[in-house]
């Protein structure tokens, strides 16, 4: 004998009857594995995952909900923009430190002075006639010594002549009560 859902009688119309029943639950334990799929893709806590497929239970209800609620990118998705971003902030960067320290219009690496402004960038190598930071020691490209970078390093001060530069105090031992060893008078020079 048949089970009669909604009452029906008539074979036919109960057939029909179980069949739409039996859609209906596919569809909801469907739309349960879509929900744990799609929470997957999106979600990175695994209870929160969890907890979207358990409301996913409540037929029909529990997807909808979570369907609202649900975060609007996938994660994959989410971590491209975050590396697109990062992308355009070391080009931001990177055209920051290849423009001019005067007006700031973009000057490529190469370029010995600015074509708005005219300023000086870079020195030409005496050798290579590459283009040198003015800082640098010694050209990347020839090896050539670079004349600018030894003046900058040491500026000395001009001495008095016959003068002797002042010597270096030795470093007095007042925890030990020691004197530091005294040095031996040089003998008077007569002229």
């Amino acid at each position: 004998m048949q089970i009669a859902i909604f009452g029906i009688e008539n074979g036919g119309l109960n057939l029909v009857a179980n069949l739409f029943v039996m859609g209906l639950v596919v569809v909801w334990l469907a739309l349960i594995v879509w929900t744990y799929l799609d929470a997957r893709r999106r979600i990175e806590d695994p209870v929160l995952v969890a907890c979207a497929t358990a409301a996913s239970l409540f037929p029909y209800i529990g997807t909808f909900v979570y369907s609202i609620l649900r975060p609007p990118e996938f994660l994959d998705d989410a971590r491209e923009r975050e590396l697109e971003i990062r992308a355009a902030e070391l080009r931001v960067r990177q055209l920051a430190e290849l423009s001019c320290p005067n007006c700031r219009y973009p000057v490529e690496k190469n370029f010995l002075r600015c074509p708005r402004c005219q300023r000086r960038l870079k020195d030409p190598c005496e050798s290579c006639a590459k283009p040198v930071d003015p800082r640098w020691a010694v050209c990347p490209y020839c090896e050539t010594a670079l004349p600018g970078a030894r003046q900058q390093k040491q500026p000395r001060q001009p001495q008095r002549k016959g003068t002797r530069p002042p010597q270096r105090q030795p470093a007095r031992r007042a925890e030990t009560g020691q004197r530091p060893a005294e040095r031996p008078a040089s003998p008077p020079t007569s002229r």
